[in-house]
């Protein structure tokens, strides 16, 4: 089993803590790969529009991008996590996620990611844990994962780990274990279920691209939807 973990910062703080009590039960029998962001992909999007026209491979951040994406499309269980900046994610992650618009399903989604499994851990001083999580999310499931889980926890009064009530940190220790060890139960030879959701989308955008494909036979992405299969019979998701 493989596990790719993608930090939205390199603070070793609440949200590590966290993810580590997560990643406990699978030590000793998963591979897992971490980024820390910003460290693994330090440079934002520069709009340069190369990995819609082209191919990722002409990004100005190329070798950070795809070593990132390899480790994605590999792994049996994604795992993401952000405290909340002002009710939002980091700008790290943000800045990564941004590198993978292409991905997302009007353009050139990754077949591999519809029977993949996600989980998201976030946590805030105040508020904004959701919104947190949501924005991460939201470039998940138009990744065509289906399968996601959160844990979003909300502090009080102090966010670091070692000032926090003894019984706040049990509470938010056994929430993400108790999550990870349903995660440890999965059968991963068998992809994750698609749901109708992710499916509507997927149609509405076949849709777009038989469209577009009849304006322009050259678009890239109608192209790749066409060298799937997409347009036909095939599905991502099969």
């Amino acid at each position: 089993m493989k596990i790719t973990v993608i930090n939205g910062t390199e603070k070793h703080g609440v949200t590590y803590r966290l993810k580590e009590a997560f990643l406990e039960p699978f030590r000793n029998t998963a591979e897992i790969t971490e980024f820390y962001l910003p460290k693994d992909c330090p440079g934002f999007c520069a709009g340069c529009t190369a990995c819609f026209r082209k191919s990722p491979e002409f990004c100005k951040d190329a070798k950070y991008v795809m070593a990132i994406e390899k480790a994605l499309l590999e792994a049996d269980l994604l795992v993401f996590t952000s405290p909340a900046y002002v009710f939002h994610t980091t700008g790290a992650m943000k800045a990564m996620l941004d590198h993978f618009g292409y991905r997302w399903m009007p353009h050139r989604p990754a077949k591999e990611m519809f029977g993949k499994r996600a989980v998201i851990i976030t946590q805030c001083l105040g508020s904004g844990e959701r919104s947190t999580a949501k924005d991460i999310k939201d470039s998940l499931s138009w990744w065509g994962i289906s399968y996601i889980r959160q844990r979003s926890f909300k502090l009080m009064g102090d966010i670091d780990w070692d000032k926090l009530s003894g019984k706040k940190r049990t509470q938010m220790i056994n929430s993400v274990t108790s999550m990870a060890r349903k995660f440890a139960t999965i059968d991963y030879s068998k992809p994750a279920h698609t749901n109708l959701m992710t499916k509507a989308k997927f149609y509405t955008v076949r849709i777009l691209q038989t469209r577009l494909g009849k304006e322009n036979p050259e678009y890239t992405d109608f192209n790749y939807w066409k060298a799937n299969g997409w347009l036909g019979k095939a599905r991502p998701w099969k």
